[in-house]
């Protein structure tokens, strides 16, 4: 049902992630607003590293939430305050997606709708 579409006649990716992600025939489809490093006692960690093992635990629990699990997950899109260290952020999602490589776009902008807020990430997830 996904399939990563990486045409042998452009460049490879620059980390881990697929160029593009086909979905055939999806049943479901889960379009998540970006999820914030919020706890659920409604704390905002203070670190990026916790701030990102944060957001990620959110959106594993929305896909539960929607009977699914990161191998569902076609895209992604992470807002990170500019300057922050991207490296953490990466091997973050690295982790939590086991070697699933999904489409996904980075990018650094001044600031997010609460100051406390380093990141946050946008998730388009598909199952049959």
């Amino acid at each position: 049902m996904h399939t990563e579409i990486s045409p042998p006649s452009i460049a490879p990716p620059a980390a881990n992630y697929a160029h593009a992600v086909l979905v055939t025939n999806p049943s479901r489809t889960l379009y998540m607003s970006g999820v914030v490093p919020t706890l659920p006692d409604g704390t905002v960690p203070q670190s990026l590293h916790e701030q990102t093992e944060a957001v990620w635990d959110n959106i594993v629990a929305i896909l539960a939430e929607a009977s699914m699990t990161v191998t569902d997950i076609v895209s992604i899109t992470t807002y990170v305050i500019d300057g922050e260290p991207l490296p953490d952020i990466m091997a973050v999602r690295d982790r939590v997606l086991g070697g699933h490589r999904v489409a996904s776009t980075l990018l650094a902008v001044p600031a997010l709708a609460r100051p406390a807020w380093r990141l946050e990430i946008a998730v388009i997830a598909a199952a049959d």
